[in-house]
């Protein structure tokens, strides 16, 4: 599997959940590109960042070997409208790559159809009935075939582990966890 990873934000993206991702990641050596809607994005709680590339340059056939969604309402509903990462994600699940997603990103898998009822999912709590989706785990973290989803802030670091132990293996997952002093 291919070890570089799109992790797109736009206005209104969750801060923890972002940073988490981005810095687990990058522990593990995993290649990670933070794609922004805007040269400086605000997140929900009003931090900054600069991401490495606008999404808008990011090619519709780049293949990561996941792209990882960040929740926070606002930059979910971006991310559901937004026809380029759309077809970004369509060709990367065509090439069997992974799609991962936390508290309210599931909504980008159910919107757009790229899961059926055979994908078990979680999110954040307060969007389980827009997802409308039958097979619906309350776990922090749920793998399902190419899909790893989560529930929310407090639970990024175990989603975030749970990515690189599948891109990579469980030893670098454990090695990643200490370096942060966490039990996993």
């Amino acid at each position: 599997m291919e070890k570089s990873v799109l992790v797109p934000i736009a206005y209104g993206s969750e801060e923890m959940e972002t940073v988490i991702i981005v810095d687990l990641l990058r522990r593990a050596n995993i290649k990670v590109t933070v794609a922004g809607d805007n040269d400086m994005v605000t997140l929900s709680r009003g931090v900054k960042i600069i991401p490495d590339i606008p999404l808008s340059e990011v090619s519709e056939y780049e293949n990561f070997g996941a792209i990882v969604l960040p929740g926070g309402g606002q930059g979910v509903d971006s991310f559901i409208e937004d026809e380029h990462l759309l077809e970004i994600v369509k060709y990367n699940l065509k090439n069997r790559n992974l799609l991962c997603a936390i508290c309210a990103a599931p909504l980008f898998l159910t919107s757009h159809n790229l899961i059926d009822e055979s994908v078990t999912i979680t999110s954040f709590p307060e969007v389980r009935n827009e997802l409308n989706h039958k097979n619906y785990s309350t776990e922090n973290v749920v793998i399902s075939g190419n899909f790893i989803t989560s529930r929310g802030a407090g639970t990024a670091i175990d989603f975030a582990l749970s990515i690189i132990r599948v891109m990579t293996d469980i030893e670098t997952a454990e090695k990643v966890a200490k370096e942060i002093c966490y039990e996993y």
